[in-house]
């Protein structure tokens, strides 16, 4: 069985990336966000929720709980109550009420409340999907990514501490394939991805994998076409929700930087993309300007640029720069950066011999 499933899950789509190593032949798929899914699911009913489940990406999904907590009531398991905030009083606050499981369990079986789940990796939706596209579900490995803040200490900021774990792992091993975690190597704090590992089991597959989307990213555009066999480059993923600038060389992180897309304008882009590889940027002057963050390693220096590679479902932010942005398509596909970045992790993780799409 050589078959592999990789998942990426945005704000605004999950991308599908279905690769089958023994024929070659590959299958994608763009559809709309959990997150979205959920939302829609929450403002289509009414009266009084139950909800259980796992963390999951918040957004339209937080905001939808908390407006129904003000008309109707939410009751809602510890464990899914950290979609909204890793902190229980603070969900409290925002007037849902967060309950033991058991409790949770038996409002699902009161026909006042409507029943609800909260998770990012629907799999059997999925495998329905490939199912009626006449593929196999029984898979080698399935990996997933998508964006974690990480679960910070009470009184850390989630930005401060999302900061501090990737500053500490890439300053151990710069390499972006290299933050791809099996089910059972998760790092605690990675809450979101935990839950993302624990859904992709029910998964016909031997092996879970998941990374943060913003290395997926990295990993993923650097096998566009424009990137290949050039150094340094950088990088952009303008996705729906964040924005990843990224600095490579040989493989390896030098810097990136990360904003949410809707704060990012293209004269702030053009400053990042020469900033960031003569290094000078900081986490804290992200921070100040409103930035989600940076980290730092080495500049590279801006006049040693080989490529601009731009990729991402809102990379037409860049459609009037003056710098020579060229249009990425990892696997023919812009918006399969992060599920190609998610397959060369995985590919390098296992041995397996170079896979190149032209």
């Amino acid at each position: 069985m050589s078959r592999f499933l990789m998942l990426d899950i945005g704000a605004g789509t999950l991308d599908l990336l279905y690769y089958d190593a023994g024929s070659g032949e590959h299958f994608k798929a763009v559809m709309p966000a959990p997150v979205r899914q959920v939302a829609a699911q929450i403002e289509q009913t009414g009266g009084p929720l139950a909800v259980r489940g796992v963390e999951m990406g918040g957004g339209p999904v937080s905001d939808a709980l908390r407006r129904r907590a003000r008309s109707a009531g939410v009751v809602i398991s510890a464990e899914a109550a950290a979609t909204l905030h890793h902190d229980p009083d603070t969900v409290r606050a925002w007037g849902l009420t967060v309950a033991d499981d058991a409790v949770v369990q038996e409002l699902w079986r009161n026909p006042d409340y409507t029943p609800l789940t909260l998770e990012d990796v629907h799999s059997e939706r999925i495998t329905r999907l490939l199912t009626d596209m006449g593929l196999s579900t029984d898979f080698e490995a399935v990996a997933v990514c998508g964006q974690d803040h990480g679960a910070a200490p009470k009184g850390v900021s989630h930005l401060a501490f999302r900061h501090t774990l990737f500053r500490r792992m890439l300053d151990q091993d710069p390499t972006p394939h290299r933050l791809l975690f099996a089910d059972d190597e998760v790092p605690p704090a990675f809450n979101r991805l935990r839950a993302m590992a624990q859904s992709a089991r029910r998964f016909n597959t031997r092996e879970v994998y998941v990374m943060d989307s913003g290395m997926a990213a990295m990993a993923g555009a650097a096998q566009a076409p424009q990137a290949l066999n050039r150094e340094p480059i950088l990088i952009l993923d303008v996705a729906t929700s964040h924005t990843v600038v990224a600095a490579l060389e040989a493989d390896q992180v030098a810097g990136f930087v990360e904003y949410h897309t809707r704060d990012i304008t293209l004269p702030r882009l053009e400053g990042l993309l020469k900033e960031l590889p003569d290094g000078r940027i900081s986490h804290e002057q992200i921070l100040a300007e409103g930035g989600h963050g940076a980290y730092l390693r080495k500049a590279v220096g801006f006049d040693r640029i080989q490529a601009i590679v731009a990729t991402g479902p809102r990379r037409r932010l860049l459609a009037d720069s003056r710098l020579p942005i060229r249009w990425g398509a990892p696997w023919g596909d812009n918006m399969m950066t992060g599920t190609v970045g998610l397959l060369e992790a995985l590919r390098r993780r296992k041995g397996l011999a170079p896979i190149r799409y032209i």
